[in-house]
């Protein structure tokens, strides 16, 4: 798909949701999982596809984003080697709308109970913006079934961004969306169409909420973690490092111990275009997740 929207050319928060639009790209192939259907979870029906055989990875998508948006790229490398395993959360693709109140606990409950379904004991998982947010709570309420986490361009805390991008989030109109790839993508594969106003006025909502798992609940996390962030992708890089730290990270290492955990600073990237840096982040993931 060409990238039809410049984001230049939009202010504030539009200029959130256009970046977001030129995410949307295909990869050049139509995936075919070895397995997919619906997990019933918590009460609501959640989608999901597999592909590849070897250790599991759970990949959890970025906000009003798909499976095959977020990591359509990213699949057909990692499937080489590993059972990948990709998520719809509530709402998005192919996964039906719920009236369900939005939490990063629910999904992250979600998450698990998926793992539940597939008969996965634990398994590495992989987050992009809103899906890291969720890997961080993954982590904090399931911390058995966590091999190692890799968080991409996110935050446990609302804070952790910059002040201009929860502004844009509290900005959110339903008519930025209308006549954008985003709702094309949702038209191609929700079971029920009428509910994109609903879904979006939900998804709404849950990104205006504040939110912050605990600086004490990320020390605690004894699984290596990796961040990976673009040096301009919407994050507060002050609070970045202190995640870091609280994480084992930001030592002298000529003088102690290598930590477990990892940071990456991505250069000349912004939140939407990392993602697009597909031999960057499989070179991160490969190597760390060894």
């Amino acid at each position: 798909m060409k990238n039809v929207f410049n984001p230049r050319n939009f202010p504030g928060s539009l200029l959130l949701i256009a970046s977001i639009f030129v995410a949307f790209r295909s990869n050049g192939q139509q995936l075919k999982p070895s397995a997919s259907g619906y997990a019933p979870v918590n009460g609501i029906k959640v989608y999901y596809e597999v592909f590849g055989e070897g250790s599991p990875i759970v990949l959890l998508h970025g906000a009003f984003m798909t499976l095959d948006n977020n990591w359509g790229q990213l699949i057909p490398e990692l499937m080489k080697t590993r059972k990948v395993i990709a998520l719809e959360f509530q709402g998005h693709g192919h996964t039906p709308y719920a009236e369900r109140q939005l939490s990063h606990a629910a999904l992250a409950s979600d998450v698990e109970k998926l793992m539940d379904y597939l008969k996965i004991d634990s398994a590495d998982i992989v987050g992009y913006s809103m899906g890291g947010s969720v890997a961080y709570k993954f982590a904090i309420q399931s911390p058995k079934r966590l091999k190692r986490l890799v968080i991409i361009s996110s935050t446990y805390k609302s804070t952790g961004w910059l002040p201009e991008v929860n502004n844009a989030f509290k900005s959110f109109k339903p008519e930025f969306f209308a006549n954008s790839p985003l709702k094309t993508a949702y038209d191609a594969v929700a079971p029920d169409k009428t509910k994109w106003t609903s879904f979006l006025d939900q998804m709404f909502t849950f990104a205006k909420e504040p939110f912050d798992f605990g600086d004490s609940n990320i020390a605690k996390i004894s699984a290596p973690v990796m961040i990976i962030s673009g040096d301009n992708d919407g994050l507060d890089k002050i609070e970045l490092a202190k995640t870091y730290r609280l994480l084992g990270g930001g030592i002298t290492a000529d003088m102690a111990p290598m930590p477990k955990s990892q940071l990456a600073i991505v250069p000349n990237q912004g939140h939407v275009s990392l993602m697009m840096q597909t031999a960057t982040i499989l070179n991160y993931l490969n190597s760390f997740l060894k």
